[in-house]
């Protein structure tokens, strides 16, 4: 059995994962931020709760680049606090047990590879759109996380007049529209066509983001995941008619886009960090 993170900027999610199954997870509202030695006490006693005897190490991704040797991670995402922690070090001296520490999603992807949608493929890349975007890439069957775990960060390219990420995530709808996401959502669900076509607007974005993830990886499989994934059915069209003009119409033919199906596929993920 191993003990599985996912370390949001709001949430962390712990659980026990055997065999490819969450056996029990627990979920808490990540507090005091501002304050490094709060948020690892936090985490640590979440990792307590879900902690049983026979736990043979502990996978945690976070919203970070990673130094995998060390499992040192810089700047993570909406946590002020934590700018250079040495998380594997930490947790492996207060339990005991092997730490294995990477970017959460990469986590998300590796999980959809060996347990979700892109099972069978040997080469997805991940894309999970909710506050940012992020990427996570799976090639010849294996997670490539590049020299420095930043291997996949497609939404910091630069897009128009900021970068992709400014138009492909949940930041576009307040920019563009003065809406959040989750609004524009439930307006369109109710019908609304002015939400249906913010919508619309985004799926253009977002073709153009595949565009760019094809072009420099070429993989057989693209797997949507994070919030914004809900909203599939509204942008999905507009996304696909985005594609038409990819300059290789055989490879756009053969690629596969999914939506991710499981909640907890990056705990299962970070589960397989632990061999």
């Amino acid at each position: 059995m191993v003990v599985a993170v996912d370390l949001g900027g709001t949430n962390i999610r712990a659980g026990q994962v055997e065999d490819g199954r969450i056996i029990a997870h627990k979920d808490t509202r990540l507090r005091d931020k501002d304050v490094l030695e709060k948020t690892l006490d936090q985490l640590a006693g979440l990792i307590e709760s879900v902690m049983v005897p026979g736990v043979k190490g502990i996978g945690i991704g976070v919203p970070s680049v990673v130094d995998l040797a060390t499992g040192t991670v810089f700047d993570v995402t909406n946590i002020p606090s934590w700018k250079k922690v040495e998380l594997k070090q930490i947790m492996e001296e207060r339990f005991g047990i092997p730490v294995r520490v990477n970017n959460d999603v990469n986590c998300f992807i590796l999980g959809e590879h060996r347990f979700g949608t892109a099972r069978g493929y040997s080469s997805a890349v991940g894309l999970a759109m909710g506050t940012g975007l992020g990427g996570g890439i799976i090639i010849n069957n294996e997670l490539y996380a590049g020299n420095n775990c930043g291997a996949g960060e497609f939404g910091l390219v630069h897009y128009l007049d900021e970068n992709i990420e400014a138009y492909c995530s949940g930041g576009f709808f307040p920019k563009t529209f003065k809406t959040s996401a989750l609004d524009a959502y439930n307006q369109a669900s109710a019908g609304n066509h002015a939400a249906i076509s913010m919508w619309k607007e985004f799926g253009f974005h977002m073709g153009n983001a595949i565009k760019t993830v094809v072009y420099t990886y070429d993989p057989e499989v693209i797997v949507l995941g994070g919030s914004l994934v809900n909203a599939y059915s509204f942008f999905a069209e507009a996304m696909r008619e985005s594609m038409l003009d990819f300059a290789f119409p055989e490879s756009m033919k053969k690629l596969k886009i999914f939506t991710s199906t499981n909640e907890n596929i990056t705990l299962l993920g970070a589960s397989s960090l632990i061999r």
